[in-house]
């Protein structure tokens, strides 16, 4: 029986979900006798500042919104901007016979439903509907088959959010008044910044080392082919029984792990080079083994990350936004899955598309499973991959741009998991010589062909390292046999230096933090953005680079609170978190050893904070006593030659001597260098930089004011130092003539006559012959000439000083010129765009170089620069403003309709207002002091980092 003759018998059902988006998809599955309609996320949640917290609740209470003496009692507010949902809500459901409570099925849409229901106290019968994919047969059997809230895992979601609004809203304070204002802490967030702290202070202490070795071209003497080839390539491998050491030989500081292999350097390289220049040469073995590769899982949400990452360039938050797009039209399913499993409908799809679009060879002849491999994966959910019972391909789908390409690998990989396996063979050739000083050198060379393709012909994976040979890559080598003549035909010396380990991308550290389990999956998308937004960790590239900031924050947290920045301990506690989700611990308890320490004893917050003793110390009594941090020593930082670098409150900067003498000096540092570039030659070149301020000497013209030059927030400038008490506001006030240095100027090098020069703008020109004055200007937008209104570009700043008269008659003579100036040309150029296909360039625009393919514009951040982008991150922040969608533009046209509409009303209501207000003047302004005392005491004690709920 359909959903629409049920409902006819059995009245009208409200069904809620959470998007908008979700709603009009799966109303078109329903019918008329349902409703359908969103929450539009959380409906109540606990508050963000004591402001929202009910008057019956005081003290600690209305700082954490939890109430910690008392079981750990949270205290939920309905969200102000949810408000008129919630009534919209209620007004709905006075309407109808049954609830259907259709958020998403795991932990956060469990416990958004169970806030659905405690707000909304519906009279009606409830049912709990879940699906993993909203297509047609989905949606319905949904409706057929509901189930009742699942209390445990409501209990779990609770006991994360109390822990971590608990870390955030104590931790987060102690970063205010040790690091600087307006920092947060969190449970996943602040490991995650560890991590990458960590790697690059490895970076900095990283060592090269150089290192040389041969390779050898060698020639059968026979033509060859494709199948055949005539000559290989061998590294060499040994000489006299030692093998020559490569880059994995070498540890951190450049030293050789190994007495036993031979370090080769540049002049013994090029002298045995030279000894093997007529040795002849011959085959010492050939070693074939079979190769076989079985296919990939399907995706489940880390590994879409990754594979996004490398091969579309999206961040694992674009990449989260189209799945969610796509999941929400019913196009995949359920994108937040810690499985690899498929059911048994979605391996039949497969199975069938396998054998429609490459044929029965490639099917094996039983279903491929795949056990999930994370540890307490919801094997309730599926993998990733297409919905319904026959998969579209992505031409059938209609989709473009960015939905396109996340369907199309979702799908790749689906069919691809179900085909068998790609066979071949590897071969391993050694090729032995006598140089001509009687040393034996052994090369080495490996191929690889394959015989089967199998999956590979659908899908290949990616790799984190660019220069990485992918699975579907064949190298051939000929046929030899051992004992076979072979010339030497070229032996050429290569230096090589071993590089410091690699900084994470967003796929590389979400690969990391779920190998270490750390977090769950399904939120590493939002800590990796919230340790972007603050400012812990900027971008180069597709790399993350951490800022000095995070390596002070990181230093406070290692040092007093070691516990809870622990891999280890991090991962013990989401083990204890899930062991709650499946009814083996209870969370109050739990939570009481957590906050409090293990039955209260007497030293457990020492044991928490040095990492001895049991896992759940006490943060309560951790961060009560703060003495002991030495905020100027957590965000100290020795460089060399006496340079210490510190993070200020005001950004990161160099000093060397005593505050207060004259051997003091003290420079800003860049914001955006990464910390493993902070040499102790860099650090020296900044000091030795002339100090903000520069005297440049006297105006010789009256009142013989001083002239200095300084480096502002917009740039270099200069000005005029005007006498102590001089009126700087009101009437009388006195500016000082101020002029922006031009970009061919700097601040090391201007001079008093520059300044003076600068300082005479805007010069007359002259006058026209309508009695109109032509001035030369210098604005924000570059040098122009003004005439009345009449605003015209000039071509360089130099004009502004040596413009005629007639010079600019004849630019005014001209036509001005309607619209947009001539294109200026690209920065940069970064080669064709993976999913537009078009030609992406780096432009200067009004606002600063942005990014563009001809139809999407991104503009640059802050941690990026035009000379540093890489094609990569370029194609990565047009992704992420694609996947953000388009502005909307119709706001401002409603609020004009809005405002048009309510002005007779108003006008009206002026009126009646005016015989009210003298009334209420002493009520009201009680009721307003109330409120600022209120406001005042949220800011004081309720305001912490937002986005410290991590799960």
């Amino acid at each position: 029986m359909s959903p629409t003759s049920e409902t006819a018998q059995g009245g009208r059902r409200l069904v809620i979900v959470e998007s908008p988006a979700k709603a009009k998809t799966i109303k078109g599955y329903l019918g008329p006798g349902y409703v359908v309609e969103a929450s539009v996320g959380h409906i109540r949640d606990l508050p963000t500042g004591a402001a929202e917290v009910p008057e019956q609740y005081t003290g600690e209470v209305r700082r954490l919104g939890v109430d910690v003496e008392h079981d750990f009692q949270p205290i939920y507010v309905i969200n102000a901007d949810k408000k008129a949902q919630v009534k919209k809500l209620k007004d709905l459901l006075k309407e109808s016979d049954e609830l259907f409570l259709a958020t998403d099925e795991d932990r956060e849409g469990e416990a958004i439903a169970w806030h659905l229901q405690e707000v909304l106290k519906p009279k009606i019968p409830v049912k709990r509907m879940v699906f993993h994919e909203i297509t047609k047969d989905a949606i319905r059997e949904a409706v057929a088959n509901p189930r009742q809230l699942n209390q445990r895992l409501v209990d779990a979601q609770e006991t994360r959010r109390i822990l971590d609004r608990l870390y955030g809203y104590e931790v987060s304070p102690v970063l205010w008044k040790k690091v600087m204002p307006r920092l947060s802490a969190g449970r996943v967030q602040s490991v995650a910044t560890r991590l990458v702290v960590e790697r690059e202070r490895e970076r900095i202490a990283f060592r090269s080392a150089e290192y040389w070795d041969l390779t050898g071209t060698f020639a059968t003497g026979r033509a060859g082919d494709a199948s055949d080839p005539s000559s290989l390539v061998a590294r060499l491998q040994s000489v006299d029984g030692r093998r020559v050491a490569q880059g994995r030989d070498f540890d951190s500081l450049g030293q050789l792990k190994s007495a036993n292999t031979l370090h080769l350097d540049e002049a013994t390289a090029r002298a045995l080079a030279a000894a093997l220049e007529n040795t002849r040469f011959s085959v010492r073995s050939v070693e074939s083994k079979p190769y076989r590769r079985s296919p990939y899982a399907p995706f489940r949400t880390t590994t879409l990350q990754q594979e996004a990452s490398r091969k579309l360039g999206f961040g694992a938050k674009a990449t989260m936004q189209v799945a969610q797009k796509l999941y929400e039209n019913g196009y995949i399913t359920y994108m937040r899955t810690d499985s690899t499993t498929l059911s048994d409908t979605a391996i039949a799809a497969a199975r069938a598309q396998v054998t429609h679009l490459y044929g029965a060879d490639y099917l094996p002849p039983q279903p491929r499973t795949y056990a999930g491999k994370v540890k307490n994966a919801q094997e309730a959910h599926e993998a990733i991959r297409p919905s319904g019972d026959r998969f579209r391909t992505p031409a059938e789908t209609g989709l473009t741009g960015d939905q396109f390409k996340l369907y199309e690998l979702i799908w790749k990989r689906t069919v691809a998991s179900q085909m068998k396996d790609a066979t071949g063979n590897s071969v391993t050739v050694r090729i032995g010589g006598t140089a001509a000083d009687g040393r034996e050198v052994e090369f080495s060379a490996s191929g690889k062909t394959i015989t089967f393709h199998g999956f590979l012909k659908a899908y290949v994976e990616g790799a984190d390292d660019p220069n990485a040979e992918l699975d579907d890559r064949e190298r051939r080598l000929p046929q030899v046999a051992e004992g076979d003549a072979l010339s030497a035909e070229e032996i050429t010396v290569d230096g090589h230096a071993t590089k410091p380990p690699a900084r994470y991308t967003e796929a590389s550290l979400v690969k990391e933090l779920e190998e270490r389990e750390i977090g769950r999956p399904s939120t590493y998308a939002s800590i990796i953005g919230t340790i972007l937004d603050r400012g812990y960790v900027f971008k180069k590239g597709t790399a993350l680079v951490p800022s000095f900031l995070s390596f002070a924050v990181v230093n406070l947290l290692e040092k007093h609170f070691g516990r809870l920045v622990d891999y280890d301990f991090t991962a013990k506690m989401e083990d204890d978190l899930d062991r709650i989700a499946r009814g083996e611990a209870q969370a109050v308890p739990w939570l009481k050893r957590f906050y409090f320490g293990e039955g209260a004893v007497e030293g457990a917050a020492a044991d928490a904070g040095n990492g001895d003793g049991d896992h759940l110390g006490g943060l309560k009594e951790l961060v009560t006593d703060l003495g002991a941090i030495d905020a100027r020593e957590v965000s100290s930082f020795p460089v060399g030659n006496d340079i210490v670098l510190r993070v200020g409150r005001f950004g990161p900067y160099v000093e060397r001597g005593e505050k207060g003498t004259e051997q003091y000096q003290s420079k800003d540092v860049p914001e955006d260098l990464a910390p493993d570039e902070l040499t102790v030659e860099l650090a020296e070149e900044l000091l030795a930089k002339p100090s903000g301020e520069r005297v440049l000497g006297t105006d010789p013209e009256p009142p013989h004011h001083p002239i200095v030059a300084k480096d502002g927030r917009y740039g270099p400038y200069v000005t005029e130092v005007l006498p102590e008490g001089t009126p700087k506001t009101g009437k009388n006030a006195v500016k000082p003539r101020t002029a922006s240095l031009f970009k061919s100027m700097s601040l090391d090098t201007v001079t008093l006559d520059d300044a003076l020069r600068l300082m005479s703008l805007p010069r007359v020109v002259g006058t026209d012959a309508d009695g109109q004055e032509i001035t030369a200007q210098n604005g924000r937008y570059g040098p122009y000439l003004k005439k009345g209104t009449d605003s015209r570009s000039l071509q360089s700043e130099d004009q502004l000083f040596t413009i005629t008269l007639e010079e600019a008659q004849a630019i005014y003579a001209q036509p001005k010129q309607r619209g947009r100036a001539a294109a200026k040309p690209p920065l940069k150029e970064l080669g064709a765009d993976p999913v537009s296909g078009k030609p992406v360039v780096v432009k200067d625009g009004r606002f600063g170089p942005y990014v563009t393919d001809g139809e999407t514009n991104a503009t640059l951040r802050s941690g990026d620069s035009v000379e540093a982008i890489t094609p990569e991150r370029g194609f990565e922040l047009l992704a992420e403003k694609r996947a953000k969608g388009p502005a909307k533009k119709t706001a401002k046209k409603t609020t004009a309709k809005k405002t048009t509409a309510k002005k007779t009303a108003s006008t009206a209501a002026k009126k009646t207002a005016a015989k009210k207000t003298a009334a209420k003047k002493t009520t009201t302004a009680k009721k307003t002091a109330a409120k600022k005392t209120t406001a005042a005491k949220a800011t004081a004690s309720g305001a912490t980092a937002s986005g410290t709920a991590e799960d």
